[in-house]
């Protein structure tokens, strides 16, 4: 029997995949010994090739899939293994809903501190897709040149900024092929290059496509290494030429844009945009309240499984129509609208200037007066409108970015002491750590919930409720 030390690179080793881990990566073992193995799916049995070896484990290349597991599905889109985009296209869709459940459960133990029993019982079924493809309502291209000097757009491969040539991803809509193929034949015609990030030299970076679902609203907007776009009308009119049609309903581009981003950063958007047609925006609807959406607005990517996310935030809020509610991070104020039509005051906080004047138009737009925004960070709006305004927090809604709530942030709301604290999470692991932090000053979990945003990929969205049964307001 090898000891575990005696495996080394590019050893080829046959094991069984036994779980995956929260890249969707394979995981099985060997003679005890840990293979973490890219594009293995849990089930399978396989030939692999370590490629980095350390002490008790190791990552291997999958070589050879000798048995496939039950789960095995052949991906719809053909570049799926080298694009870093989706990691569990290989995966059936109901064992990439399991992943995802076990993702969130693992989380709130390992680094929340929860019980299995009590993760259990306040756990609820996963919200799954009716259709895990063509959801995007937003894809951002980079552009660049093939090895025949034509230009191309597509994606980058894994970890990587080698650009694969693709306009057909099966995550957005087939609608994006169409507009990106127009792109890069106005670009030949018309000798525009693209972006060299190596020499910081081509004037087209990216395209950056958003769709109204509701709406059927289109807006393109190229993100250009200049101040000036060439022949802009002749591009404008190419754009709207094109007769496109998403399972046999017609859309409509109006609105195109340009963004100058000159800096040498992997940043995509520039900081503004110029309108070369229509308005600087495109509407579209979450249940029954609209939002405009501009090249830089930050909304949910997949609108169908949003429109779930937030009803669910909105039954674990419980609110009967007198309460006050804090929605921090509230963004351009997606959740806030939401919430404001069954609460009493909903007041929405947000760092970037450009959201919260968003968010007061969004709520002008839906002629909701019951929500005000407010600037600045978290921990230092609320406690400062406490104390001047008393405004207290039956509820408060947080919505953070990947990493998590800051530490201050949550001291504030421990002190502003709500009964109610809906934490909607795009990480399962800030969301376990804030968890602990709330659970240690006096919250106790009582129901959780993945919804799936992001089919295809490793990510979730997960919904909890914090209760508090004894409050006492001290800032």
């Amino acid at each position: 029997m090898k000891e575990k030390a005696a495996y080394k690179k590019n050893d080829r080793v046959t094991v069984t995949i036994e779980d995956m881990g929260m890249d969707g990566e394979g995981i099985g073992k060997a003679d005890g010994y840990t293979l973490f193995i890219k594009d293995a799916v849990i089930g399978d049995l396989v030939e692999a090739k370590i490629m980095k070896a350390k002490k008790n484990y190791a990552y291997a290349r999958l070589e050879k899939v000798l048995k496939p597991s039950p789960f095995r599905v052949k991906p719809l889109c053909d570049y799926a293994r080298v694009c870093g985009g989706c990691q569990l296209q290989a995966v059936s869709y109901e064992e990439q809903l399991r992943f995802k459940e076990r993702k969130i459960f693992r989380d709130l133990v390992h680094i929340g501190g929860f019980s299995e029993e009590e993760i259990e019982k306040a756990m609820e079924p996963v919200v799954g897709m009716e259709t895990s493809f063509y959801y995007r309502n937003k894809a951002q291209y980079p552009i660049g040149t093939d090895k025949e000097g034509k230009p191309v757009a597509g994606f980058y491969a894994g970890r990587t900024h080698s650009i694969i040539a693709n306009t057909d991803c099966k995550l957005g809509l087939t609608i994006n092929g169409a507009i990106l193929e127009a792109v890069l034949t106005f670009m030949e015609q018309n000798h525009i290059t693209a972006y060299d990030e190596t020499l910081h030299k081509g004037l087209m970076r990216h395209v950056l496509i958003r769709c109204g679902f509701a709406t059927k609203e289109i807006m393109v907007c190229p993100v250009i290494n200049g101040k000036d776009f060439p022949k802009a009308e002749e591009f404008i009119d190419c754009l709207l030429s094109l007769d496109l049609k998403e399972k046999g309903e017609a859309w409509k581009i109006t609105s195109i844009c340009i963004s100058s981003n000159t800096k040498d950063t992997n940043v995509i958007m520039g900081n503004g945009f110029e309108v070369l047609y229509g308005k600087g925006y495109i509407t579209d609807h979450i249940g029954d309240v609209a939002f405009r959406i501009s090249p830089l607005s930050f909304y949910q990517v997949n609108p169908v499984q949003t429109k779930k996310l937030y009803e669910i935030a909105l039954d674990y809020a419980d609110l009967s129509g007198s309460e006050t509610v804090w929605d921090l991070y509230c963004g351009i104020g997606t959740i806030s609208l939401f919430l404001a039509k069954k609460a009493g005051k909903v007041y929405g906080v947000e760092i970037i200037p450009q959201a919260i004047e968003n968010a007061r138009e969004n709520a002008i737009i839906n002629r909701i007066e019951n929500a005000e925004f407010f600037v600045g960070k978290a921990e230092e709006v609320l406690p400062e409108k406490y104390e001047r305004e008393q405004i207290r927090a039956d509820v408060i809604v947080v919505d953070p970015p990947r990493k998590g709530c800051d530490e201050k942030c949550l001291n504030t709301i421990v002190r502003m002491q709500p009964k109610r604290i809906v934490y909607v999470s795009c990480d399962p692991a800030t969301l376990a750590r804030d968890l602990k932090y709330l659970r240690e000053n006096g919250y106790e979990l009582r129901r959780v919930r993945g919804v799936d945003q992001f089919g295809q990929t490793v990510h979730v969205e997960t919904v909890c409720l914090m209760s508090k049964l004894h409050v006492e307001h001290h800032i």
